[in-house]
C-alpha cells in the first residue's frame, strides 16, 4: 500500500516534519501518529491491529503472547539498575500485561566500536542477572557492532514469548463504565531516577529507578482474579499516557482522584523544580490494573500483600462522560484534563 502523506490529519501532523525528531519516540501523540500512518499502513494484519503491550494469538494449539522492545536508555547505568535491567525486565513485563509468564527472551546487542569491553560485559552480567529473577531463559541472540560515533554505546533488542492462561483476557478494550482504576505503587520514579544521573540534578536524596519484572505482581493477582479487563505498565509518557490509550480503544472516560495518586515527595520535588507532572513521567516497575467493581478490593489486597505492591492504590474509575478522555479531580473540586502529551518530558529513558 503506497503511503499518501497527504491525506494525514492529525493534530500535529506528521507531513510537518521530514525528517524523524525526538518526539517520534516519546510515547506520546507524535509517536501514536508515526504507527497510526506510517507503520501500521505498511504491516497491517489483525494480530497487530489491536497495538497492545503484547501480541496474542494462537499457534499449534498453544494460546502465546509475543513482545519485541529496543532499549537506548542514556546513561547506560543508573541509580536501582541499567540498560541490561532494562532490557529483561521491559520485556518480561510487556508479556505480563496479557496476562502471561515469560518463558523464552532473545536478545540483541548493536555495539559502538569503542565501547570497552568492561562496559559490555557489566550490562550482559546485569541482564543474565535480571533474567533469573524473572525467571526467563536468554535463548537466542545476535551482536552487532557499528562505526564509532554511530551507535551511542549499546543499543539493546530483546524479544519474548510466553503462555497465556486459559480464560484469562485482558485487553485495553475490555475497560467498561463502573470498572476501577489501581496502580501498583508510586509512580514516577524511574523518570527522575535518570534524569537526576543524567543531568548531574541533586534533589536532596539519591532517587533510585523502580525497574523490576511485573510477572510476579500479576500472577499473584490472577490468582484471586482470572477475569481482569485491563492491564498496562506506564513506561513512556507515564499514567497519563496509558490511561489516554486504554480511554480511546475502550470509549470510556477514566476520571482520577488527585488525593490519591501515590507521588513520593522526592518525586513530587522534583517535578515541582523541573516543571514536570508526575503522571507524565515514567514508570518501569508498575503496573496499571482496571477491573471489575466487584473485585477490586480482592485484587487490590492481592497487589499490597506482593513485595513489588505494597503501596498500590485505587486512583480512580471508568465512566460513562467524556468517551476516550481523561481527567482528574483536583483537591479544590475542580476538574482538569490529563491529555496525551505531545513527545515525551523526559526522553531516552528507557
Amino acid at each position: 500500500m503506497a503511503l499518501n502523506f497527504e491525506e494525514w490529519v492529525c493534530p500535529l501532523p506528521l507531513r510537518d516534519h521530514t525528517t524523524i525528531v525526538m518526539g517520534h519516540g516519546g510515547g506520546g501523540q507524535m509517536s501514536g501518529e508515526l504507527v497510526e500512518h506510517l507503520f501500521m499502513p505498511a504491516f497491517a494484519n489483525p494480530v497487530l491491529g489491536g497495538l497492545t503491550d503484547s501480541a496474542v494469538f494462537q499457534l499449534g494449539g498453544a494460546r502465546l503472547a509475543f513482545s519485541t522492545d529496543s532499549f537506548v536508555v542514556q546513561p547506560l547505568f543508573f541509580p536501582g539498575g541499567s540498560i541490561g535491567d532494562l532490557a529483561v525486565n521491559g520485556t518480561v513485563n510487556d508479556l505480563a500485561m496479557s496476562g502471561a509468564q515469560a518463558a523464552y527472551l532473545s536478545c540483541g546487542f548493536i555495539l559502538e566500536e569503542g565501547v570497552e569491553l568492561s562496559v559490555v560485559g557489566r550490562i550482559a552480567t546485569d541482564l543474565g542477572a535480571a533474567a533469573q529473577r524473572a525467571g526467563v531463559t536468554i535463548a537466542t541472540g545476535d551482536t552487532k557492532v557499528v562505526d564509532a560515533g554511530h551507535g551511542d554505546g549499546v543499543y539493546i533488542n530483546t524479544a519474548g514469548v510466553g503462555l497465556v492462561p486459559a480464560g484469562v483476557d485482558i485487553r485495553p478494550q475490555r475497560a467498561a463504565p463502573g470498572d476501577v482504576v489501581i496502580v501498583s505503587g508510586q509512580i514516577g520514579v524511574h523518570g527522575i531516577a535518570i534524569m537526576s544521573v543524567r543531568d548531574g540534578i541533586s534533589f536532596g536524596t539519591e532517587v533510585v529507578s523502580d525497574c523490576a519484572p511485573l510477572n510476579g505482581l500479576v500472577a499473584a493477582m490472577l490468582d484471586v482474579c482470572t477475569d481482569l479487563h485491563v492491564l498496562r505498565d506506564p513506561t513512556r509518557g507515564g499514567v497519563a499516557t496509558s490511561l489516554n490509550e486504554i480511554a480511546k480503544s475502550a470509549g470510556v472516560g477514566v476520571e482520577l482522584i488527585e488525593s490519591t495518586l501515590p507521588v513520593p515527595e522526592t518525586v513530587a520535588n522534583a517535578c515541582s523544580f523541573l516543571g514536570l507532572d508526575p503522571l507524565y513521567v515514567a514508570n518501569e516497575g508498575k503496573l496499571l490494573a482496571i477491573v471489575a467493581p466487584d473485585d477490586a478490593e480482592e485484587v487490590l489486597a492481592a497487589m499490597q500483600a506482593h513485595p513489588l505492591g505494597a503501596d498500590a492504590a485505587i486512583i480512580g474509575s471508568c465512566v460513562e462522560a467524556h468517551p476516550g478522555m481523561v481527567v482528574t479531580k483536583t483537591a479544590f473540586g475542580a476538574t482538569r484534563v490529563v491529555d496525551t502529551p505531545i513527545g515525551e518530558q523526559l526522553p531516552r529513558i528507557c
